[in-house]
């Protein structure tokens, strides 16, 4: 593992009381959610062993559970106050990790460097959701595989998606930056992989469901 301090120092700050208080939320968050996705996560990430995976916004390590022996792991996360607690979660793994400050539109990673890019319900929270998918695929290897559990709008005209959108400025204060109306799935369709594959499925989450799980293949 690399020293926490020099991860720090080539990214963002990533704190301030916003940053704080849903890092100390995220926990809780993520274990009433994690049940409804633990067997897409597993299959998904299961066969990513041998490789070199990035995850973008990885917060408390939740997914580390489900990286098969083998995987080397690194973790892109612009919020300062997790970035301590993944390094000591990948360590109780017994994971080959590091941490990086940084964010999704601008990686600091090189080009064609990694075999697997991951990203868990990240997507909805990005400032540009655009920006952040090329850099996926910019960091990707030819071939590699984009992994992505991620909640999308429900269909237009549904009650959900009027719900989603009308309570978009306050959830999003709310929730780091969340998005709950974004047609995130037609974003990464539109994003130049050669190939996606998909599943849709429902979460009793609020207004964040629907639900999509699958692979964009570079």
């Amino acid at each position: 593992m690399t020293d926490l301090t020099a991860s720090l120092n080539r990214g963002v700050d990533g704190t301030g009381p916003r940053k704080w208080l849903f890092a100390a939320m995220l926990g809780r968050i993520t274990a009433r959610h994690e049940p409804y996705v633990a067997d897409r996560k597993r299959r998904l990430l299961g066969e990513l062993g041998g490789s070199t995976v990035l995850e973008i916004g990885p917060g408390t390590g939740v997914n580390l559970a489900y990286l098969p022996p083998g995987a080397r792991w690194v973790g892109i996360e612009p919020n300062a106050y997790l970035r301590r607690r993944l390094l000591a979660e990948a360590a109780r793994r017994g994971v080959d990790a590091e941490v990086r400050a940084g964010t999704a539109e601008r990686l600091p990673t090189a080009d064609g460097s990694v075999d697997a890019v991951v990203s868990t319900l990240v997507l909805c929270s990005v400032p540009d959701q655009a920006a952040a998918l090329a850099e996926i695929r910019r960091v990707l290897r030819p071939g590699g595989r984009f992994v992505f559990v991620e909640h999308v709008a429900a269909p237009k005209g549904t009650l959900m998606r009027h719900a989603q959108e009308l309570a978009t400025p306050l959830w999003s204060a709310l929730a780091d930056g969340c998005h709950p109306a974004r047609d995130t799935l037609a974003a990464i369709e539109r994003a130049g992989f050669a190939r996606v594959e998909h599943e849709s499925f429902d979460v009793p989450a609020a207004l964040s469901s629907p639900h999509v799980a699958g692979v964009a293949v570079r």
